[in-house]
């Protein structure tokens, strides 16, 4: 299972459909939907205190934004920043909810000004002063200083919203059941749910599993690794939180036929099972039948 150069623990991508009565801003037509998987972190309302907690509270109160408008939602208001010349989207807090599997309410904010200052920084830190600044409506040092102040706004926390580019990092299969799979037709989505104590016991199992039969990876971003970050970032939650593995807008670009075929989180658990039993050539059959279905996927990003 092998990391992915797409994946943040960080940034921001805008369909804005609310759930419920829908109140709030209507579905945009205009706006694709990116091409992005999620892992997302839902936590108790109780958890959400202080000023910052007032706001994620009148945010469910307003009503939810349905997960299948999430994505689509984050990239209209990157965009109606962009249109008014600023780096960062506007303030208002917006969340997911959800009452699985007991129904009390847990709600996942989408972060989307820290999460913007994350990639923002990243942006910054990966190319040359002069692209910057060809690239900003505003001083380079500026742009900085407000990426830097909307991560601060999450304080000591972290993101509850994890996202990569045209699939899914093959290592967070760890942390769902093949069976446990939801598929919704229309509008299409694909995703799975699980207790925050399931999905940090599967990671650190795999973690364990992976670096005493692999090793650690030269590169320093294999599986481990991976599974590493992730399993530190669960661990900045609420013990009874609720985890959510989303395919987002890749479950928009999966035929029907794809989806019946998609075998993934079984594939990553043959594998980690294979590698238990000391049985190498089972895990990497394993793993090429994971490796080869996401690979297909990722391709289409350079054929569209």
């Amino acid at each position: 299972m092998c990391a992915t150069r797409h994946r943040h623990y960080g940034p921001v991508d805008c369909d804005t459909r609310r759930s419920g009565d829908g109140g709030g801003l209507a579905r945009s037509s205009t706006v694709p939907v990116p091409i992005l998987s999620y892992l997302r972190v839902y936590e108790p309302l109780r958890v959400f205190q202080g000023a910052a907690g007032d706001a994620v509270r009148e945010a469910y109160e307003r009503g939810p934004v349905d997960a299948t408008a999430a994505g689509a939602l984050e990239r209209e208001l990157a965009l109606r920043a962009v249109l008014r010349e600023r780096v960062l989207p506007e303030g208002r807090v917006e969340v997911l909810a959800t009452t699985w599997p007991d129904g009390v309410a847990r709600v996942c904010p989408l972060d989307l000004r820290p999460r913007a200052g994350a990639a923002l920084i990243a942006f910054l830190d990966s190319v040359t002063p002069l692209l910057a600044a060809s690239a900003l409506p505003i001083p380079v040092r500026t742009a900085r200083r407000l990426a830097e102040a909307a991560i601060a706004e999450i304080g000591d926390g972290a993101a509850h919203v994890v996202s990569a580019g045209w699939t899914v990092p093959l290592p967070w299969f760890v942390l769902v059941e093949q069976d446990q799979r939801q598929v919704q037709r229309e509008p299409r989505r694909v995703w799975w749910t699980v207790s925050m104590t399931d999905a940090r016991e599967r990671v650190d199992l795999a973690e364990t599993v992976i670096r005493e039969t692999l090793g650690e990876s030269p590169t320093g971003d294999g599986p481990a690794e991976v599974l590493a970050e992730t399993g530190n970032w669960l661990d900045r939650f609420a013990d009874d939180a609720v985890v959510e593995l989303d395919y987002g807008g890749i479950a928009t670009v999966l035929t029907d036929e794809e989806l019946a075929a998609d075998r993934s989180a079984e594939h990553a658990a043959a594998a980690l099972e294979a590698l238990v039993d000391g049985e190498a050539e089972a895990a990497a059959e394993a793993y090429a039948a994971l490796q080869d279905f996401w690979t297909e996927v990722a391709a289409r990003e350079r054929a569209s």
